[in-house]
């Protein structure tokens, strides 16, 4: 009897052992497929990071180029197993989309090849610029579309103090030189860029664009100050209305004067008006009734205000000239063009390209002789003190004032050169 109970018992315990190893093993194997599981989750997140253009770049073999010039589409796709007929029947179809002869040298391109022992090109990726691109799915049906990457905008700030030009001390500020021409358009009725001082300073609030985590430009400036002449100008964006966006000053009032300082974006103040000038040509002292701006050869001259021409002409004196008549109080006068770009009773306005900087007439060099009229008499606009444009609105004050104590606290709070030197 005693054996039996034994013999039972063992097979008891062997069973029970058996069960527990089935589990055990049936654990094991849920947890390797939780394991496989959590792997493929990283896995697809890996591939999901890669996308590019709408495609897996996981998937295909790629291969990366720049239009080169005299390249067409057949030089490109010829070597990666697109034959002439489907080149043919992609620029046929593309000029519903984008006609492939306006590939512009120098501009990227991606080829989106196949991994299998073919590497045959599946698709074809053109980008004229940074944000834009065009596809061209070249599998069993051709398909052309376009796309856009996506744009981050980010708000900015810089500073700094000049030396010889705002140019010059954005470049070395690492900033775009766009952002030069910008300050000079915001800043064009108060401040005079041709007089600039060393030790003249400036700041701002701008946005800059930002795709694949590369700057590609800037976007609107949100605030500017410039220090100039021992005066601190401040300059804030604002939008009253749709399609009403300007720049205002501390008094809400906007910095767009009736003329501009200048007929000439950048150039040199080589003559100022005078009651007396020896003449460089005619060779005797006489009056200099304008302001001389030194500039090369076919710089475009703009009209410093909104006007009628009235005169789009030739004399000896003048050479090539255009007069504008811009209300019964003011004329301007645009002389020594090289060539003339408006006629007679055509309405320009403020900014627009009127001619272009030549030395016809009696000149020694390229420049353009800035006449302004005032009631009939001609007199130095340097020295003259212009009405601004339309101010903030009476039921807008509040929220500007909103905004310009935000921008005008960052705008203060950015550090100068000299200012960190001094900390340190």
């Amino acid at each position: 009897m005693k054996k039996k109970l034994t013999l039972i018992s063992t097979v008891l315990t062997a069973i029970l052992g058996a069960f527990v190893l089935l589990f055990i093993s049936e654990s094991q194997n849920i947890e390797d497929e939780t394991e496989v599981q959590m792997d493929s989750t990283i896995t697809e997140e890996i591939v999901e990071a890669k996308i590019e253009f709408g495609l897996n770049k996981n998937d295909f073999n790629i291969v990366e180029g720049r239009i080169k010039r005299n390249e067409f589409l057949a030089n490109i796709l010829l070597p990666h197993d697109i034959d002439y007929i489907t080149i043919d029947a992609i620029a046929k179809k593309s000029k519903e989309v984008f006609d492939v002869r306006r590939m512009l040298a120098g501009k990227p391109y991606k080829i989106f090849k196949s991994k299998d022992s073919t590497e045959k090109a599946e698709y074809f990726v053109y980008q004229p610029n940074p944000i834009d691109f065009v596809v061209f799915d070249l599998r069993d049906s051709i398909h052309i579309y376009k796309g856009q990457k996506e744009v981050e905008v980010r708000e900015e700030q810089i500073a700094g103090i000049i030396n010889s030009s705002l140019y010059e001390s954005l470049q070395e500020n690492n900033a775009s030189p766009a952002l030069a021409v910008e300050m000079a358009d915001i800043f064009a009725w108060t401040v005079d860029f041709y007089r600039i001082q060393k030790g003249d300073w400036y700041k701002a609030v701008y946005e800059v664009q930002y795709v694949d985590g590369e700057a590609i430009g800037i976007g609107e400036i949100k605030a500017a100050a410039f220090h100039h002449f021992d005066q601190d100008f401040y300059a804030f964006h604002f939008v009253q209305g749709e399609n009403k966006d300007d720049y205002f000053d501390e008094e809400a009032q906007s910095l767009r004067k009736a003329f501009l300082k200048s007929p000439l974006k950048f150039s040199r103040l080589s003559s100022r008006y005078t009651r007396r000038r020896f003449h460089p040509v005619q060779k005797r002292w006489k009056a200099h009734l304008g302001t001389d701006y030194a500039a090369p050869t076919g710089t475009p001259i703009m009209s410093t205000g909104d006007g009628v021409v009235t005169h789009s002409s030739y004399t000896r004196g003048n050479g090539k000239y255009v007069k504008i008549k811009h209300n019964s109080m003011y004329t301007t006068q645009y002389l020594h063009m090289s060539r003339r770009n408006v006629k007679v009773g055509q309405y320009v306005k403020q900014g627009d390209i009127i001619g272009y900087v030549g030395s016809t007439g009696l000149a020694t060099g390229p420049h353009v002789c800035y006449r302004f009229w005032k009631h009939g008499s001609q007199v130095d606009h340097l020295r003259e003190d212009f009405p601004s444009a339309e101010p903030v609105l009476e039921e807008n004050k509040e929220k500007f004032e909103g905004v310009k104590q935000e921008y005008k606290r960052i705008l203060d709070g950015i550090p100068l050169q000299k200012e960190l030197l001094a900390a340190n």
